[in-house]
């Protein structure tokens, strides 16, 4: 059996900063947004239908503790929860948190201005603060 692969492009957006059940937790190296990605640890999986049904309930458990626990560390006014995937086809569930006056407010991130990579303490401290609201 072939092992799981990230794709290459997630993998160069994000850095993994927890496994979970089903998923990898990704941090987006975008600093603009709060925006965080869960990659379920399925091969040749590119829709949510394509999971097993229990893999499904994992998914959705995965996708609202993380986004709680998002919303708590950003006090966000918004979090947006999507699986898009026109570009990278390997399944991946965003979670970003936005709020009114960020970039682009109220208009999507997709394809909006150029990323502004984290300095790596901000990274770091965004990534432990979702850690410790993970617990």
């Amino acid at each position: 059996m072939e092992p799981f692969v990230l794709d290459e492009r997630l993998a160069r957006d994000s850095e993994s900063i927890m496994q979970l059940g089903l998923c990898d937790l990704r941090l987006s190296h975008d600093s603009r947004w709060p925006w965080l990605i869960l990659v379920p640890q399925r091969r040749n999986v590119s829709e949510i239908f394509d999971l097993a049904p229990l893999d499904q309930a994992v998914l959705t458990f995965e996708q609202v503790t993380v986004a709680a626990a998002l919303k708590t560390v950003t006090g966000a006014t918004k979090i947006n929860i999507a699986a898009i995937g026109n570009i990278v086809r390997q399944l991946h569930v965003h979670i970003v948190a936005r709020s009114e006056g960020d970039p682009n407010w109220p208009g999507p991130i997709w394809g909006f201005g150029q990323s502004v990579p984290y300095e790596r303490p901000a990274f770091e401290l965004m990534k432990n603060r979702i850690l410790e609201a993970c617990q």
